[in-house]
């Protein structure tokens, strides 16, 4: 496993098993609240921080595997053709476009507005960049199991999550933070292939 990725397993595992000694406090304070906050539990607003701090929580146990599992699959890779310096920076730049738009979205709900853990935001965005670095890698799903081509599974991955997010089907599940941490990422690496500013 290549070095940025087992840092960031690391401290996400960390910060789970910190979140199930302290109860709710974390979700409290760095969970991904809405901007406002007067129709959410108790009132609670965003606060800067959490535009990354969200991305460390998760919602139990499965969340947390399944989160981690993809990030180990797809993040190795693309960390040994980008490095591990520019592999973070991708990360949390997709975590980062993730959590804005979901307060674009949030913002405009009118329903009761609630907090948005998960590295999913990255995730999705790793998995993005694994499609575009290996577009004809085959990834077979668990159900059904039909072995893809990692640009059609990313194709049909993200277009289920905009059906999803327009439809309100899966409630509880942040589709388009999921989306903006794909579009957060295909703007990054764009950017890399333009020949501008590399970091």
């Amino acid at each position: 496993m290549t070095s940025a990725t087992r840092t960031l397993l690391i401290a996400n595992v960390a910060v789970f098993l910190l979140q199930s000694v302290t109860g709710d406090r974390l979700i409290a304070a760095f969970a991904l609240w809405p901007l406002g906050g007067a129709d959410t539990p108790g009132g609670i607003s965003f606060q800067p921080w959490q535009i990354v701090t969200y991305s460390f929580l998760h919602g139990g146990v499965m969340h947390l595997l399944l989160n981690m599992l993809a990030l180990w699959m797809f993040g190795t890779d693309v960390e040994r053709v980008v490095g591990s310096r520019r592999f973070v920076l991708y990360y949390f730049v997709c975590v980062v476009s993730a959590g804005i738009c979901q307060l674009l979205i949030s913002s405009l709900a009118a329903e009761t507005a609630y907090p948005v853990i998960g590295a999913s935001g990255g995730v999705f965005g790793v998995l993005l960049a694994f499609a575009m670095y290996f577009p004809k890698r085959i990834i077979v799903l668990l159900f059904p199991p039909i072995p893809l081509p990692a640009w059609l599974f990313v194709t049909l991955y993200a277009g289920l999550e905009l059906y999803f997010g327009v439809t309100g089907s899966e409630a509880g599940v942040a589709h388009f933070a999921h989306l903006g941490g794909m579009i957060g990422g295909y703007l990054m690496i764009r950017r890399w292939r333009s020949g501008r500013r590399r970091f």
